[in-house]
């Protein structure tokens, strides 16, 4: 039998048992250079449900970055180089990979900013493009956020 959960009175019932396999795709950088909110949201995403009965175990979660958001997943050293402070963005994106999140720049727009797989955060992955890894995670049952 699923486990199933209402939360603050929400109208639609949660089966707690159900494994979710969902997508996240960021084009923009965080302005200022400050902490990407479509990060956060991932996290947020995350968290809230690990908060409303879902096993963290089922839940995986992928971050696909293109365009400009690729600056957001720059190590530290490589942020520092560009923008002379350290990347805002470098704790949390530890903190989703320690919690299994997949994490892929678009390597077609890397490319367009001039963004080598080596300056990027460990554990982030270069694909051959955001179409390309969005292709593999639907045929792999992800769904997409429309965030």
């Amino acid at each position: 039998m699923a486990t199933q959960q209402k939360n603050n009175d929400q109208d639609i019932v949660l089966d707690t048992n159900t494994k979710m396999k969902v997508v996240f795709d960021v084009g923009n950088s965080a302005e200022k250079q400050g902490l990407n909110r479509s990060f956060n949201s991932l996290a947020r995403f995350l968290n809230m449900h690990v908060a409303n009965g879902f096993s963290a175990e089922n839940i995986e979660l992928a971050l696909v970055i293109h365009g400009t958001a690729g600056f957001d997943v720059l190590s530290n050293e490589a942020f520092q180089n560009k923008y002379k402070k350290s990347n805002p963005n470098h704790e949390l994106i530890s903190l989703l990979l320690k919690s299994k999140v997949k994490i892929y720049v678009c390597g077609q727009s890397a490319a367009y900013h001039k963004i080598d797989n080596s300056e990027l955060q460990q554990g982030v992955k270069m694909s051959l493009s955001a179409m390309t890894v969005h292709a593999q995670l639907q045929q792999q049952g992800y769904t997409l956020n429309p965030f």
